[in-house]
């Protein structure tokens, strides 16, 4: 119907923009994890995750975004067990010892 506007003063839930850092942030630092990134960039998703799931809970409504801030916390976790786990399979290789014969 031509001239129906929908109620005025209701405005759109937007997304936390520190959730969304910490899902990118979470994603890179699995994906670094292999250089042992992750043992930064790991806590750091995951801080900023918790963080983020803070600031969504007590906004009341007006910020969304808390599946990606759980989602960001648990990938910076796994980024950084990954890490750590990668530099003890590097170290218990042998890939540390510099032995010149």
């Amino acid at each position: 119907m031509p001239g129906v506007y929908a109620p005025a003063g209701y405005a759109a839930q937007r997304t936390d923009g520190l959730a969304i850092a910490s899902l990118v942030i979470g994603i890179v630092s699995i994906v670094c994890s292999i250089v042992c990134l992750g043992v930064i960039l790991g806590p750091t998703a995951a801080i900023m995750g918790f963080i983020a799931r803070q600031r969504i809970a007590t906004s009341g409504g007006a910020l969304g975004g808390g599946a990606l801030a759980i989602v960001g916390l648990i990938l910076g976790i796994v980024g950084f067990l990954a890490s750590v786990g990668a530099f003890f399979a590097f170290a218990l290789s042998g890939a540390f010892n510099s032995t010149t014969t």
